[in-house]
């Protein structure tokens, strides 16, 4: 496999965030971690038995109340029927569609089991958020992973979003079907990738342009934080850096906008 050396690069600017994301956070901390809500969300955690109790908005009619009711029956989830505040109250005002889902604590998948999983792959390709921060970052990206068949994602313990109701509402239930783990030392878990076999690669302003990247073998991502970028020690890892060319005024994109795009790019050279 013919990849570049590794080059030195300067500090990413992927994402142009801005602070009124960072208030969003701070309110999503109030809202309990043990329920999810929104049709799509709330009928893949039925499905991958992770329900509890169902809550339905008391007013609420149409095919999506008896879709849920069904997967409720059958999955032997006991149903209570709510009223609108009730479920506004319970997920801090945030759009739920009528559908609120206590559920169990979720299951990280061991980086092992991952590891594990792109042994059975084709050109695997395995995700590393470099510190995340905004949930809704982080759901949009798996529900990316899951579309384009991304082996697994991985995301640090600290400093760094986990999965949150609203991860799961963004992700539209591909937080169910994309295994994640989270690693205390990314740093770490990135040698035991190169031990694997996987080459490194990280994104940046200035690198190799992703229509001309060598998508082959074993690959692992990483997306930095929406603001900083790739950490410094992390940086010094990465065999090669990739970028995506833009032409526009604005040279820089969302975190989970920039993962898409690279992620289709390694999906599309598989077809």
């Amino acid at each position: 496999m013919d990849h570049k050396v590794p080059i030195k690069v300067h500090t990413s600017s992927l994402s142009c965030y801005n602070s009124t994301m960072k208030n969003k956070d701070i309110k999503e901390k109030s809202v309990a971690t043990d329920i999810v809500y929104g049709v799509h969300a709330v009928a893949e955690a039925i499905q991958a038995n992770t329900g509890n109790k169902l809550y339905i908005q008391d007013d609420l009619r149409g095919k999506n109340v008896e879709k849920i009711k069904d997967l409720a029956a059958d999955k032997k989830v006991s149903i209570s029927w709510t009223p609108k505040k009730t479920l506004s109250d319970m997920t801090d005002g945030a759009v739920h569609q009528g559908f609120v889902l206590r559920v169990s604590e979720f299951a990280y998948t061991e980086f092992e089991a991952i590891l594990e999983k792109a042994e059975q792959e084709d050109n695997p390709l395995i995700l590393i958020l470099d510190g995340l921060t905004d949930p809704h970052n982080l759901g949009s990206i798996l529900r990316t992973a899951d579309a384009t068949k991304v082996c697994g994602v991985i995301i640090p313990k600290h400093r760094a979003v986990g999965v949150t109701p609203v991860v799961a509402k963004t992700s539209t239930g591909a937080v169910e079907h994309v295994p994640i783990a989270r690693v205390t030392n990314l740093s770490q878990t990135l040698d035991k990738l190169k031990e694997d076999g996987f080459w490194i690669f990280g994104t940046d302003m200035n690198g190799t342009p992703s229509h001309k990247w060598n998508t082959s073998g074993k690959l692992a991502l990483i997306i930095g934080n929406e603001g900083k970028g790739i950490s410094t020690n992390i940086k010094k890892q990465v065999d090669e850096m990739i970028t995506i060319p833009m032409d526009g005024h604005v040279q820089s994109l969302n975190a989970s906008v920039a993962a898409a795009v690279l992620m289709y790019e390694v999906f599309r050279n598989k077809l």
